[in-house]
């Protein structure tokens, strides 16, 4: 089974709303709209996205003449796929780059930074992985057999060290071995917690300090929230805190799996304006793949063309 036909398997409680609405015999009339609204706001992506884009795919109904099934799905995909950010920059693709992942813990940070170490590796780049959750030490011991299984280091420290420390160690191997990609997993954070949060913001400025003195010249700093998609609206509460706290580039969507509803990439990206790069939709490597905004809604709403 391909990524594709993954995603539309892992989304399918949204796409089952969707279908209720999407089979009918006759003219789209009143009732097929407001369904239409109702079902958006209930698949997590909120009110706001809901209105407009109801209203929106109603005026290009109406001036295109678009009255059937597959004509309005394909519609749907194509408004919803608007919504997403472009990343000006893959910093997993388009190196040298750092990058520190962070969230709340189960969200799969960890098991995403071995499978992107992976992948990248086996593109010919040369990885470094740090692991910066000191507090968890299964989280170092998973670490070492993603780098193990994909013949990249992994620079770590005992148990219950100072995570700044960590990323200050990593970024020296990675200085002197040339390296073109830093992946540094952080400990789980409550996103309620301010002193957590603080804690977490000195792990990134010292980062972004030892980063800006590279040798082979200043390495760019990513800092990518890792979200489980089956939290739903929660979700977006977590980014908009991390955000808040550390000024978020970008986001990965984990779990894409069959609990979630699917919405909150779209509630998250429209909220906060950041890119997605990458979902996930399962345990296998490559069962983490880039985001593709337009495949994304076409999984989303059920349109297999």
């Amino acid at each position: 089974m391909g990524f594709f036909e993954k995603l539309q398997q892992g989304l399918e409680r949204s796409r089952e709303a969707l279908n209720e609405i999407f089979y009918f015999g006759g003219e789209v009339d009143e009732s097929f709209w407001e369904d239409l609204e109702d079902t958006l706001v209930m698949g997590d992506m909120g009110a706001d996205i809901a209105l407009s884009v109801s209203d929106d795919l109603r005026d290009l109904a109406a001036r295109k003449n678009l009255k059937t099934a597959p004509q309005l799905r394909r519609a749907l995909a194509e408004r919803l796929s608007q919504i997403f950010v472009t990343p000006e920059r893959d910093p997993f693709e388009s190196t040298p780059s750092c990058v520190l992942f962070v969230g709340i813990n189960g969200a799969g940070k960890t098991t995403t930074v071995g499978k992107i170490a992976s992948a990248a590796h086996e593109a010919g780049k040369r990885v470094v992985i740090g692991s910066a959750d000191t507090f968890r030490a299964a989280a170092i011991e998973q670490l070492d057999v993603w780098g193990e299984r994909a013949g990249v280091p992994v620079v770590k420290r005992e148990r219950g060290s100072d995570p700044a420390s960590v990323c200050y160690d990593v970024l020296d191997e990675a200085d002197r071995t040339g390296a073109d990609l830093v992946l540094i997993d952080t400990a789980g954070r409550l996103h309620t917690s301010p002193e957590l949060m603080r804690e977490l913001a000195k792990v990134v400025n010292v980062t972004r300090k030892r980063a800006a003195k590279m040798r082979a010249g200043a390495m760019d700093v990513y800092v990518v929230l890792v979200i489980d998609a089956a939290t739903g609206q929660n979700g977006l509460t977590q980014a908009e805190e991390f955000n808040e706290a550390l000024g978020l580039d970008g986001i990965i969507m984990t779990k894409l799996d069959g609990t979630a509803k699917g919405g909150i990439a779209l509630a998250v990206a429209q909220k906060l304006h950041l890119p997605i790069y990458r979902a996930g939709v399962g345990e296998a490597i490559d069962d983490l793949q880039a985001f593709d905004p337009l495949d994304f809604c076409k999984a989303l709403v059920g349109d297999s063309d």
